[in-house]
């Protein structure tokens, strides 16, 4: 079976006038060269050189060797560069799913100030509308995962962020501004807005309306924030959303927003990691970025929890 070491014999092999010079730029002895290229030669059962000819010329079988070293062994070079630059904690992978739009108002800059810092980090993300992110996670398909709802599953560890409050955004004429909170059973005419996930990854559903047994009298979907909020000022219905999210909205007095329940209802939003990475210096600059980019954009969050 051919080796790498093998590639690289026939290289300096190449390189060199002789075997003498190969031996000595390999620092074998000439029997020891000798000896590695007679059993690479019994393995593939073909002459790989002329013998006793200066400069070394190369049989078919080794010129075909030799164009595969020349694609491999630079690869090998460049893995070997990365590893070393992992081990130094400069390069790597963050590769990462985010699975609420409305995250991007204060990801996107904390992503921004992290390839300044880290330019030789790989960053790419994706939504995880549509497929199930934290699995992905704990196959290393992904690196990190912007989630709210943690799940217990072995290699994964939740690194907290900020602590929110969810409520409920409605249209201003709507009939429910005239409440001081929303109870699950004012939801029971209403259509609800929400992003396309899973019902029970949303906390209006997991924690407010399913524990009362109150379902709504329509469930509308959009992926963004924006197109929600147009739906919920035009009365086409109501959601619910972090109240850093709608912020800017509320300021500019497009719809109302209203707590859900007498004590609010507030969730953690959550960096979900491999164990074996948490101790990567450029993931855990990435953390410290995120918090401190959250906590100076975000209206209405703290850390509680964090």
């Amino acid at each position: 079976m051919l080796e790498i070491r093998h590639l690289k014999t026939l290289v300096t092999l190449r390189e060199a006038d002789s075997l003498v010079e190969a031996a000595e730029r390999l620092h074998l002895t000439q029997s020891a060269l000798s000896h590695q290229l007679k059993d690479l030669e019994e393995r593939i059962g073909q002459q790989l050189f002329a013998r006793k000819t200066k400069p070394v010329r190369f049989t078919s079988a080794g010129l075909r060797l030799l164009r595969l070293a020349d694609s491999l062994l630079p690869q090998v070079r460049q893995a070997e560069r990365d590893l070393q630059r992992l081990a130094g904690g400069q390069a790597g992978r963050l590769h990462m799913a985010i699975e609420c739009h409305s995250c991007f108002q204060w990801l996107m800059p904390t992503i921004d100030q992290f390839r300044n810092a880290w330019p030789e980090v790989e960053v790419d993300f994706a939504s995880g509308y549509f497929f199930a992110p934290l699995p992905a996670l704990a196959r290393g398909d992904l690196d990190l995962v912007v989630t709210s709802d943690p799940q217990e599953i072995n290699g994964l560890s939740y690194v907290p962020l900020f602590t929110y409050e969810a409520q409920l955004a409605m249209s201003n004429q709507h009939p429910l501004t005239s409440r001081g909170y929303i109870q699950p059973e004012d939801l029971a005419e209403e259509t609800l807005i929400c992003y396309p996930v899973d019902r029970e990854r949303l906390d209006i559903f997991k924690h407010f309306l399913g524990p009362a047994g109150i379902e709504p009298a329509a469930v509308r979907n959009a992926e963004l924030t924006v197109m929600m909020m147009q739906l919920v000022a035009s009365g086409r219905g109501v959601c619910c959303l972090p109240n850093w999210a709608m912020a800017e909205y509320l300021q500019r007095g497009y719809v109302s927003a209203r707590p859900l329940g007498p004590d609010g209802l507030y969730g953690t939003l959550y960096a979900a990691v491999r164990e074996d990475m948490l101790e990567m210096s450029y993931l855990q600059d990435f953390l410290l970025t995120a918090k401190d980019t959250s906590f100076a954009t975000l209206e209405g969050v703290s850390a509680k929890g964090a």
